[in-house]
């Protein structure tokens, strides 16, 4: 069995959640997302995967709320990169960007809770260097994708 809940949508636009034998709203789905459960959405019918569609509608749903993430310029500037000979790159970089904070992040409240106890010149040091090498990974990746993109002549 798979480690991955399966959603069904079906044509009235319900969600069906197979692993509870239920309904669910996109707020569930939401809450699935946020403890980090593997899921996938298909269509009852089809079977095709509609797991993108359903989590770009919560981020829509999550955008139009009182706090939104992306600014309108921003998302201007991503919608400049669709089709792009750069798409797979800058796709690419925000995978790792946002791979990289979530690091920071954990590697911080880690730090954060144990700072007290050792020297809160080490934890700069450490970071300083984490935050070297993964730009040097970074950038690396990011030069060889667009030389890739340019051998296959999309540049």
């Amino acid at each position: 069995m798979s480690d991955e809940r399966l959603i069904k949508k079906y044509p009235n636009r319900r969600l069906y959640d197979t692993e509870e034998s239920r309904y669910i709203t996109l707020d569930e789905v939401r809450e699935l997302v946020m403890r980090n459960v593997s899921f996938r959405v298909i269509d009852s019918q089809t079977e095709t995967d509609l797991t993108r569609a359903i989590l770009l509608q919560i981020i829509m749903d999550q955008e139009s709320g009182g706090n939104p993430l992306f600014t309108a310029p921003m998302l201007e500037r991503f919608i400049r990169f669709y089709g792009d000979a750069t798409q797979a790159a800058f796709s690419n970089f925000l995978d790792l960007s946002l791979d990289f904070y979530l690091k920071q992040q954990r590697m911080l409240s880690d730090q954060m809770q144990g700072m007290w106890n050792g020297n809160p010149m080490d934890f700069w040091m450490k970071l300083g260097q984490q935050n070297m090498s993964f730009w040097k990974d970074m950038e690396a990746n990011f030069h060889a994708s667009h030389a890739a993109d340019k051998k296959d002549g999309k540049a």
